[in-house]
């Protein structure tokens, strides 16, 4: 795990990283695909980084590093979601956005329409959204970045989630995110609640067991932290993609509140880090303990 003063040097020979479970191995498996910080040499934007940075979802997999010691595999993709957002499809792209002609159809959605799909194309703070590039990206660096990167990450998540389903039948699958404070005024919002300390996500209960929702629900409640379900995230491509609990495949979205753990301008840690690392990995045993109970004997 590295240290938690980011090195922004390219690792273009190291997308993402893998750490393997540590503990007995449970079919859990944690994925953070937002919180890397090598930025590409061939990145090409045209905004600050300072500015840039705030698409980070800064220091994620180092407050859930315990996952491997707790039975789980832990992933994390290296590069920056504003490079290319693995929470995406790999056709979630606007072709006025691009510069040439798609060899495929595309399938722009709602994120590439706000500007955040597959390839960004805007950054936000305090309401004001700045264009990322002073000029749209060609065919080839688009698709270099999903050769190079996207399909790396989607490889080594598939193939950990795949092994535990082989293994033991099931797999439960966190995938961890956190947010920005401002994100309802990002989205438009004014008559939105407090944002919570932790939103969890299963679109709307179809990507995971409810009990499994409600066990970390209460649990991250006992800790004295706020949480919401599904508001204002419901969960994207990844868990949409792996949870289908009716064949024993659960996937949950769980989003942190920045500013619990970390300051937004400077993405530093600050004094709710520690303890929040601490609540991680009892919340983390609780999980193993309950993935465990649910094997069979």
């Amino acid at each position: 795990m590295t240290a938690l003063h980011d090195d922004l040097s390219p690792r273009p020979d190291t997308p993402v990283e893998v750490w393997q479970p540590t503990g007995q191995p449970l079919p859990l498996v944690c994925d953070s695909p937002h919180s890397g910080t090598a930025y590409p040499d061939d990145f090409g934007h045209a905004v600050p980084l300072a500015l840039l940075r705030r698409g980070e979802d800064t220091h994620v997999h180092r407050l859930w590093h315990t996952a491997p010691a707790h039975g789980a595999t832990l992933i994390a993709a290296t590069f920056p979601r504003t490079y290319i957002d693995v929470n995406r499809a790999d056709n979630d792209l606007d072709p006025a956005q691009i510069d040439g002609a798609w060899p495929v159809p595309l399938a722009p959605g709602p994120k590439t329409r706000q500007g955040l799909g597959l390839v960004w194309q805007q950054i936000s703070k305090d309401g004001v959204a700045t264009p990322l590039y002073a000029r749209a990206r060609t065919v080839a660096e688009v698709q270099r970045r999903i050769e190079g990167y996207w399909r790396p990450y989607h490889a080594q998540l598939q193939q950990a989630i795949d092994a535990s389903v082989q293994r033991f039948g099931r797999v439960w699958h966190l995938n961890l995110h956190s947010m920005p404070n401002d994100v309802y005024r990002r989205l438009g919002r004014t008559d939105a609640p407090p944002l919570a300390d932790f939103v969890l996500g299963d679109r709307d209960g179809t990507t995971c067991a409810p009990e499994f929702v409600h066990l970390i629900a209460e649990q991250l409640r006992g800790f004295g932290y706020s949480v919401a379900l599904n508001e204002p995230y419901k969960g994207v491509e990844l868990i949409g993609r792996i949870g289908q609990p009716q064949l024993g495949r659960h996937s949950l979205q769980i989003e942190i509140r920045r500013p619990v753990y970390m300051d937004e301008d400077t993405r530093a840690p600050n004094a709710g880090f520690a303890p929040l690392q601490q609540h991680l990995d009892q919340l983390l045993g609780v999980v193993a303990g309950y993935v465990r109970s649910q094997l069979p004997v």
